[in-house]
């Protein structure tokens, strides 16, 4: 009989083979207990051993070498299988010769199974709960720690009390307003404080907007929103209105190149320069036409942290709107910034203050502090919000309006947000995010002093991180200068070394020679893991440099050797395919 499993009154173990279906519920060795009735009369033998009580047979733990434990007093109630004395001998006999290791037990799921678990269909049999638990711990053994890992804005800590609320509302879907009302006033209550936060019209305590998944997804729907307003005045006008397009900066996160092809808007892109990273009222006013439905300024650059102009362009969409009465609107996401720009810098005007920014987003599980995922998506009034994307269901109990992409989702990251907003209030947030600009230029200027990187980022307006790149050439202790045979991406791959990391990419669209490295300072980061963080590099850089650095001799010497050949080659060699030396001189070079 092949072995199976029993459910014991505190886990899930296996049942030794020996026993048989019906038998009493199996506990395991671990635990060391038994399951007997009260009062019944006791004898055992040493091994592998029955117990036998009053004809009746009753499952017990197996003890490691020879059984001296003293069996714990058995819970009442137990299931008992009536058997024959004979019967209960030849079980007895059949176990002790056969080759049963069900004493054996682990928390590692090795001991369990012998095998891969199924990547691609179902396993044949159910397994116990712990040791689901250890091979799925087990897989994620490699993955980078959340702290370390500054690629990402993404929250990667909370207050136990926060967990808490999370943990006891993860079985609640938001979307049935009717049974869970509590979880729309809450988010009802997030949306007017956002709306409030960034001077959007509030009435009656209410905003415009909506709790999303992400940003992703309220992009998806400030996109719609501008597009479906386009339509209604191309329709009002009797022009045609199939050819939309959405102005935007090359820096944008992916999620706006998605809008425009899933939803059939032209992209009209400005390039980025070596030096300007980010979008220019300028440049952008240029690619506007009749068919635009809105332009997208960014607060906060993915690569940079930079904040782009949005008071500098709003006064050119309003010179252009005034001349050609196109009515040009734009959207400001504000995914990373929005948490941070009305706490620390306050007379910044980027938002509903100005007259032709409609809408913004902004990410919750990033500066909003919060796990993901949560996002927000506010207009500055109704006005700006076209009933073509609300609808109304009355199935779930009542008539509930939704405008989200999605229809079910988790009410405990809403929940999770307004904790945070009692929690910290405005001063709270406004202290968090002053220390992790504090903390940012701290690392910035650790990182000037290495003397081996340029910093890209701007330390006046912008999120608190720091770009930088690699310094192409390095000057050795005789002065000379030698050019790098590493970059930015064997710098990322050292620093995992340490657990650190810190992405190593390429430049947006015409400034794409331009390779940096980037660490996003959150919460988590103290002052004193950036001191360390500041000499992981120093020892990536010393490393590197030493493995693959010419010194000034051996870089004399190449060169020397380089001009002989090239002297040999011009007057023996007819054409330099002949050259049995070239490919390997291309090499060296």
């Amino acid at each position: 009989m092949g072995a199976s499993h029993c459910v014991s009154s505190t886990r899930i173990s296996r049942r030794p083979s020996h026993l048989s279906e019906g038998s009493c519920k199996y506990r395991s060795n671990r635990e060391r207990s038994l399951d007997l009735c009260s009062g019944s009369d006791i004898r055992s033998r040493s091994g592998p051993h029955l117990y036998l009580v009053q004809g009746l047979l009753s499952p017990v733990s197996f003890e490691r070498q020879i059984g001296t434990m003293p069996p714990k007093r058995a819970r009442s109630g137990k299931a008992k299988l009536h058997a024959s004395k004979a019967d209960l001998h030849e079980e007895a006999v059949a176990h002790d010769a056969a080759d049963d290791d069900s004493w054996v037990e682990s928390a590692f799921a090795s001991r369990y199974s012998s095998q891969a678990v199924p990547k691609d269909r179902f396993p044949e049999k159910a397994m116990p709960a712990n040791v689901a638990y250890q091979l799925i711990k087990d897989m994620r053994q490699l993955d980078s720690n959340p702290r370390l890992n500054l690629a990402s804005f993404v929250t990667t800590w909370m207050e136990p009390e926060a967990i808490s609320l999370i943990t006891e509302s993860l079985n609640v879907n938001y979307v049935d307003m009717e049974q869970y009302p509590s979880s729309t006033d809450i988010q009802n209550r997030v949306v007017a404080i956002l709306a409030n936060l960034y001077h959007g019209e509030v009435k009656d305590g209410i905003g415009t907007g909506t709790a999303t998944i992400g940003s992703s997804e309220a992009i998806m729907l400030a996109g719609l929103a501008m597009k479906k307003a386009w339509v209604e005045r191309r329709k009002k006008a009797g022009k045609p209105y199939d050819k939309p397009n959405l102005i935007m900066g090359y820096n944008v996160q992916v999620c706006w190149e998605k809008f425009t092809r899933y939803f059939d808007v032209e992209e009209k892109f400005v390039e980025m320069e070596e030096d300007c990273y980010v979008l220019t009222p300028e440049k952008a006013i240029a690619l506007v036409d009749e068919n635009t439905i809105g332009i997208c300024a960014i607060l906060g650059s993915t690569y940079t942290g930079e904040f782009e102009d949005v008071e500098g362009l709003d006064r050119e969409v309003e010179k252009l709107n005034k001349k050609t009465g196109w009515e040009v609107p734009i959207h400001v996401d504000a995914a990373s910034g929005g948490f941070v720009a009305p706490f620390v810098f306050p007379h910044l005007k980027w938002d509903f203050r100005l007259k032709n920014v409609v809408s913004i987003n902004v990410s919750g599980h990033k500066y909003g502090l919060v796990y993901p995922g949560i996002g927000w998506v506010l207009w500055k009034s109704e006005k700006y919000l076209p009933e073509a994307i609300v609808f109304h269901v009355n199935y779930l109990g009542s008539d509930q309006p939704t405008m989200t992409l999605n229809f079910s989702r988790g009410a405990s990251m809403i929940i999770a947000q307004y904790y945070q907003f009692l929690r910290l209030g405005f001063d709270g947030y406004k202290k968090i995010m002053s220390n992790l600009l504090m903390v940012s230029r701290r690392l910035r200027l650790g990182i000037e002093e290495t003397g081996h990187f340029k910093i890209l980022s701007d330390d006046e307006h912008s999120l608190p991180l720091v770009a930088f790149s690699l310094k192409k050439e390095i000057v050795t202790e005789g002065g000379k200068k030698h050019p790098r045979t590493f970059n930015e991406f064997d710098i990322a791959d050292k620093l995992k070394m340490r657990g650190w990391v810190l992405p190593a990419y390429h430049m947006a669209p015409n400034a794409k020679h331009v390779m940096l490295l980037r660490a996003v300072v959150r919460e988590d980061l103290s002052m004193s893991m950036v001191d360390e963080l500041i000499k992981d590099l120093h020892r990536a850089i010393e490393w590197l440099d030493h493995h693959y650095t010419f010194s000034d001799t051996e870089m004399d010497t190449l060169v020397s050797r380089m001009h002989v050949k090239k002297q040999k080659r011009i007057p023996s060699t007819p054409s330099n395919e002949e050259d049995p030396d070239n490919e390997k001189m291309n090499g060296v070079c």
